[in-house]
């Protein structure tokens, strides 16, 4: 995948085995930022088993979102980037920095032709995207991976995320001592742990909303994000909805119904699987919490993201 963009470049968004990314450049020190907290990850040596370290944040500190600053206590995020990080072997001052799904748009979208130079090509879609995003869009990051490419037909997946938000991501990072390397979304980094190259069906659960995708290979069939009510009745019922369209475009690409389900969230897969309610799809969860090495009180949250971007690491 060509780097994200603002007016100076930012690492690939994708795996390199399954969706064809350059990851090999990554850091191998990766944080998370969300509203529950600070999740840190390292790998402290080549081909090693990752470790990691959570700090907990106020409730509040973080609200992601495209239309809106994110954080609110931004000192309080470098305090807690820096403080997790401290609890880790490092051996490298640049981390992958990933970002919640609500704070980055991601689109497939279809040309006749596309520039094979990345610059070219991001003009391109600083163009395209102006008209689907309801933010400044030559000053956003912006990310692109070819998905397939054939004579009169391309396709291109792309991500983009408003320069303010990148801006106040990146600062909470370098406030902590350390440099982005890298800026990922949550779930396209997630899907990296898979590491499967037939279909895969994934959700990511978060207090507002729920990422779906179908990975197919080399291809990415879907990525659909939707906000969820504070109602739990309505949430769960939103929830169904969404897992519902989502196995039965599955179906409708791939003339076969999905089995299992790849999970990463707030619930427990067992909780996840008695809300949506689905005898036919059985829930796993993508990326196991470690048994093992350097890891402090995870709470509720996921290693997915994290671990994913270790996985890009050469």
């Amino acid at each position: 995948m060509q780097p994200l963009e603002r007016r100076k470049q930012m690492n690939s968004i994708l795996n390199k085995t399954k969706l064809g990314s350059n990851a090999g450049g990554r850091p191998p020190v990766a944080v998370e930022i969300m509203p529950e907290g600070v999740l840190a990850a390292s790998q402290p040596s080549p081909g090693g088993e990752p470790h990691y370290a959570f700090m907990a944040l106020p409730s509040g500190t973080v609200i992601p979102g495209i239309d809106q600053p994110n954080l609110h206590m931004p000192e309080t995020v470098g305090n807690a980037i820096r403080a997790a990080l401290g609890q880790l072997s490092l051996r490298s001052r640049f981390v992958s920095v990933i970002l919640p799904d609500t704070s980055v748009r991601v689109f497939m979208l279809d040309f006749d032709s596309f520039p094979p130079k990345p610059a070219e090509a991001i003009a391109v879609l600083r163009i395209r995207l102006r008209k689907m995003v309801p933010f400044d869009v030559e000053h956003a990051g912006v990310s692109y991976q070819i998905l397939s490419e054939q004579k009169g037909e391309c396709k291109v997946l792309a991500a983009i995320v408003p320069g303010p938000i990148l801006a106040e991501y990146e600062a909470a990072v370098r406030v902590a001592g350390f440099e982005p390397g890298a800026v990922l979304p949550s779930s396209l980094t997630a899907l990296e742990v898979a590491g499967s190259m037939e279909a895969v069906l994934s959700a990511n659960l978060t207090q507002k909303a729920l990422t779906t995708t179908i990975a197919n290979g080399q291809d990415l069939l879907l990525y659909r994000t939707i906000d969820l009510p504070d109602d739990p009745d309505l949430r769960k019922a939103e929830i169904q909805r969404g897992i519902a369209v989502t196995s039965a475009y599955f179906e409708d690409k791939l003339n076969v119904k999905p089995r299992q389900l790849y999970y990463t969230g707030t619930l427990t897969p067992q909780e996840f699987a008695s809300w949506i309610d689905d005898p036919e799809l059985t829930v796993v969860e993508l990326a196991p919490r470690p048994e093992t090495g350097t890891a402090t009180a995870l709470g509720n949250v996921s290693i997915a993201g994290v671990a994913g971007a270790l996985a890009g690491v050469s």
